[in-house]
């Protein structure tokens, strides 16, 4: 972003944040704090918890997969990564059959009823890595936004944010989130709609040419979105940020906010990554994204861009930072259960959020390329123990989180380029249909391990042992 206006986009943030700390309430109840209600006890309701699932999900880091995948393969890209906002309706589907169904009041209880503390503890790893992920690869997009400043300047906007989301956050928790949220998406969809006004209205636009941007079957957009499609059953499990916000209101408000979130989330990125298809066909798909998008929009253009993705970064990381929160305290019991425990784990998941970033690495997808892949053993669990109530053995679950993990691990060797034991095999050179094929793999062995493990009701693992 060389046209960029940073002198405009600074004083645009310095009043976002002051909004966004005054809107911040500052809660001193566990409620408030872990669960988003307010000081009467009344939970958010379906505007509330719509905007706020919207904004959470819709990661300065997936705006800008959107536009890439659309950029390098066009509109099948595009529909690959808008399917796993599909993740709305199954989610919505699995806190629903845990809250009403099977009488859970979190994802850990449930585990740990059916796989003892080895479920929760699976679990609870997962949630963690992904948590701080999150905060790296939100930052990351920061300095991005930010690098045609200078590498310093780029680092003190990376500071400055992750603080000013930390401070409000810690003051009102999982309800300042939720209040911020809405402002945010209020302000973020403004934002999206006005950059994709000026894509339609733009000259070298043709809405043939986006429609047929993918003609080969073969095409890399294509193969993803078959991974979408696989992954996007367990990938809702493992974000705990739409999970938390699946317990804390009643059963209609839910299903609404969850419904409503998927189509209106979905949109939202379908028009951020029209933006990269557009600017792909009138680049010859080489070159970056963002340069190419600048010299077709112009800097007044890129400065509403770069006002997009700050506040993206900025909603998710305060969701993470509630989540993490009521992971450290609730879920897991590391401390206290109070608003000053949870505070604690913000900070700390702050700081690590910004050491990933700061220690050097520049690659924007490091972090969180196999998180899909590693979530797929809770796919069986889904299946099996939510969807169908059958008890299985510990060592099922067991099994299907060892081959997530190790699938997850060669994936990200295959995609760094240490190893190509795929490719050898399979003849496949895209990572994309390596990717397929461990998800494939993942799946049929996690499946195959469940319907093995399979016992007659009563004969479940006992919850109270480890």
């Amino acid at each position: 972003m060389t046209s960029l206006n940073l002198t405009a986009l600074t004083a645009i943030l310095v009043l976002l944040a002051a909004a966004s700390v005054a809107l911040a309430p500052k809660v001193r109840t566990a409620d408030g704090f872990f669960r988003g209600w307010t000081d009467t006890g009344e939970p958010p309701g379906v505007l509330t918890l719509t905007l706020s699932q919207v904004t959470t999900w819709i990661f300065a880091r997936s705006l800008l997969n959107a536009g890439i995948l659309g950029y390098f393969f066009g509109i099948a890209g595009v529909l690959a990564y808008t399917a796993y906002y599909g993740s709305f309706l199954t989610g919505w589907l699995i806190t629903d059959r845990l809250r009403f169904r099977h009488g859970a009041p979190s994802v850990q209880a449930f585990l740990f009823q059916r796989f003892g503390r080895v479920g929760t503890w699976c679990f609870n790893l997962l949630i963690s890595l992904r948590l701080l992920s999150e905060v790296f690869a939100n930052l990351l997009v920061i300095g991005i936004v930010f690098s045609a400043a200078g590498e310093q300047l780029s680092t003190v906007a990376i500071i400055a944010v992750a603080g000013v989301t930390l401070a409000y956050s810690a003051f009102g928790g999982l309800r300042a989130s939720l209040r911020t949220d809405a402002l945010q998406m209020v302000l973020l969809a403004g934002a999206l709609l006005l950059l994709l006004g000026l894509v339609l209205v733009h000259p070298q636009f043709s809405t043939t040419a986006v429609v047929v941007s993918s003609p080969e079957i073969t095409s890399p957009g294509w193969i993803l979105l078959a991974v979408a499609l696989l992954q996007v059953l367990s990938y809702p499990l493992h974000d705990p940020v739409m999970m938390d916000r699946g317990f804390i209101a009643d059963r209609r408000t839910t299903r609404r906010s969850f419904l409503h979130a998927f189509w209106l989330s979905s949109l939202c990125i379908l028009a951020f990554g029209l933006l990269g298809v557009f600017a792909g066909l009138n680049a010859g798909g080489e070159g970056e994204f963002l340069k190419s998008l600048e010299s077709l929009l112009g800097g007044s253009a890129m400065l509403v861009l770069a006002v997009a993705l700050v506040l993206s970064a900025a909603s998710t990381m305060d969701s993470v930072y509630s989540s993490t929160a009521k992971l450290a305290v609730v879920d897991m019991g590391l401390g206290r259960h109070s608003p000053g425990a949870g505070r604690l784990a913000m900070v700390l998941t702050a700081l690590g959020g910004l050491v990933l970033v700061l220690v050097g690495t520049d690659d924007l997808f490091a972090a969180v390329a196999v998180s899909g892949t590693a979530s797929l053993f809770l796919a069986p669990v889904i299946v099996f123990s939510i969807l169908k109530g059958c008890e299985v053995a510990r060592w099922s679950l067991l099994v299907a989180f060892a081959l997530a993990m190790a699938g997850s691990g060669l994936y990200f060797l295959e995609d760094s380029g240490y190893i190509d034991w795929i490719g050898f095999l399979t003849g496949l050179e895209h990572s994309y249909s390596k990717l397929l094929v461990v998800t494939v793999a993942i799946l049929a062995g996690g499946m195959a391990a469940f319907a093995l493990g399979q016992r007659p009701a009563g004969k479940a693992a006992s919850g109270g042992t480890a």
